[in-house]
């Protein structure tokens, strides 16, 4: 079985970031799925494509959710 990879796509000093990622924790454990953190502030690319929208949790098939965790979207990728 592949093992799913997951982007979360933030910025360190943001609440909501800290929160979805302290969500995502006990489910990668769980449900064993890699998860990878991108500061969206390190390139211009990243700023203009989700700007103040973050947290976004991406997935190989796309967006999975924005600004909170939605654990049914996710449990869907599986």
């Amino acid at each position: 079985m592949i093992k799913q990879k997951f982007i979360l796509y933030g910025r360190f000093e943001c609440h909501l970031c800290q929160d979805m990622q302290n969500d995502l924790l006990p489910l990668q454990k769980e449900l064993d799925f890699e998860l990878t953190l991108i500061d969206v502030d390190e390139k211009p690319e990243w700023v203009a494509r989700y700007g103040s929208r973050v947290p976004v949790l991406v997935g190989d098939k796309g967006e999975v959710c924005h600004y909170f965790l939605d654990k049914q979207a996710l449990l869907q990728y599986f």
